[in-house]
């Protein structure tokens, strides 16, 4: 987790920006359009890499376009929750589960990985089904973890900073 947001320079600020519902949902829109752009290799050879550089340009970017949000939303409250576990600030009693809707997305991405090398379209479903209902299931489980966090801590103390820090 870590190292994923280390390579995204995640800040404060880059925090607020992805807990946007635009940035969550159009990473989400990425997802076919990465494999459509390896996918093109069928077609257009080595140029299908301008499409795949571009989609890894706009998951770089991404997390910084959008206005930073508060976390009404279900998407925002989610990302804030990803921010504590990268923080390690997050319950020990949810990584059991967090650790398995990680691997399941893992063997989605695999599965992907498998069906963009064969260019066999079964195991590309089936992968990306994998993974995005892993990715929803551990948004949403991270959203219920923020809500909990802050119940059991002052207002001040969010992954946002005070409420009117994030609008």
């Amino acid at each position: 987790m870590n190292a994923a947001a280390a390579v995204h320079g995640m800040s404060g600020e880059t925090w607020k920006r992805h807990a946007n519902p635009w940035s969550v949902w159009t990473r989400f829109a990425a997802i076919p359009a990465f494999e459509l752009a390896v996918w093109s290799r069928q077609w257009l050879g080595w140029w299908c890499l301008a499409a795949v550089v571009a989609v890894v340009v706009w998951l770089w970017l991404n997390v910084r376009l959008f206005k930073p949000v508060a976390p009404i939303s279900w998407a925002a409250r989610g990302i804030y929750g990803e921010q504590l576990h990268v923080d390690g600030r997050f319950p020990a009693e949810h990584r059991r589960t967090l650790n398995w809707l990680i691997a399941s997305g893992l063997a989605g991405f695999v599965l992907i990985a498998w069906g963009l090398i064969v260019l066999q379209v079964w195991p590309l479903t089936l992968g990306t089904v994998m993974l995005v209902l892993a990715q929803l299931w551990r948004i949403d489980r991270y959203g219920l973890l923020f809500q909990q966090h802050l119940r059991e801590r002052a207002p001040e103390d969010t992954a946002c900073g005070k409420q009117s820090d994030c609008r």
